[in-house]
C-alpha cells in the first residue's frame, strides 16, 4: 500500500511546475485545465480564493490526464468542501494542529506551508515530510531552502510565492526540491489557451 508521503510526492514529481490557480470565472476552468495538461502539466491546484474555486475543482477533474488539487485550504471545512469536489491532493500555506488532524484522518497527500525551521519540525512531528516552502523568495530563496535543507534533511519541498521562468531552474536544481509553484502559465482575464499551452510546455522542461 502507497503511503501518503510517497502519494504526495507522486504527484509532486508528475512535472517541474504545479500551476497554482486563481480561478475568477467557472467558464474558464475548462478551457485552462485543457491547454495545462496540453502542455504537459498535470498537477493543477486551484486555491480556494474565489467564489467558484469549489466548482472549478469539479470542472477541471473532467479533464483527462488532470490531478486537480485545492490549494489556500486553511480550515478542516475548507479541506472538506475540497475532498468533496473531488480534490486529489491538498495544498496549504501554513499547518496547524486541527488542518493536520483533518487531513491525517481524511487519508489525502496533503502539502502544507513551512517557511522556516520551526515549521518544518513541526510538520515533520505531524508525519509530514513533503512540503510547500511559502513564501519562497520572500522567505528568503534558494539560500534559506538550502541552509534548512541542510539540518532538516528528511523534508523534500515544493517553493511556491514568487517563482518565476527565471529563476524556477535554481529552484529545481536543489536535492530537497522536487518541484515549485507557479502562476505565470495563467494571467487573469479571458484565458489565451494557445499561449498557456505554449508557456506550460516551456514550463514542463524546466531542469528537474
Amino acid at each position: 500500500m502507497i503511503t501518503l508521503s510517497a502519494a504526495v510526492e507522486r504527484v509532486m514529481r508528475l512535472a517541474p511546475v504545479i500551476p497554482v490557480l486563481v480561478i475568477e470565472d467557472i467558464q474558464h476552468a475548462l478551457p485552462i485545465a485543457e491547454a495545462l495538461v496540453a502542455g504537459g502539466l498535470p498537477a493543477l491546484e486551484v486555491t480556494l480564493r474565489t467564489p467558484c474555486a469549489i466548482d472549478a475543482i469539479k470542472v477541471m477533474r473532467q479533464v483527462p490526464g488532470a490531478v486537480v488539487g485545492a490549494g489556500t485550504v486553511l480550515t478542516p471545512d475548507d479541506l472538506a468542501r475540497a475532498i468533496n469536489a473531488g480534490a486529489e491532493f491538498i495544498v496549504s500555506p501554513g499547518l496547524t494542529p486541527r488542518l493536520a488532524e483533518a487531513a491525517l484522518k481524511a487519508e489525502i497527500p496533503f502539502l502544507p506551508g513551512t517557511a522556516n525551521a520551526s515549521d518544518i519540525m513541526l510538520a515533520l512531528e505531524w508525519g509530514f515530510d513533503r512540503l510547500k516552502f511559502f513564501p519562497a523568495m520572500a522567505a528568503g530563496g534558494p539560500p534559506a531552502l538550502t541552509s534548512l535543507s541542510a539540518t532538516l534533511a528528511a523534508a523534500k519541498f515544493c517553493p511556491t510565492g514568487g517563482v518565476t521562468p527565471e529563476n524556477a531552474p535554481a529552484w529545481l536544481s536543489l536535492d530537497a526540491v522536487l518541484c515549485v509553484g507557479g502562476s505565470w502559465m495563467v494571467s487573469k482575464g479571458k484565458p489565451d489557451v494557445a499561449k498557456i499551452e505554449a508557456d506550460a510546455r516551456l514550463a514542463a522542461k524546466l531542469t528537474q
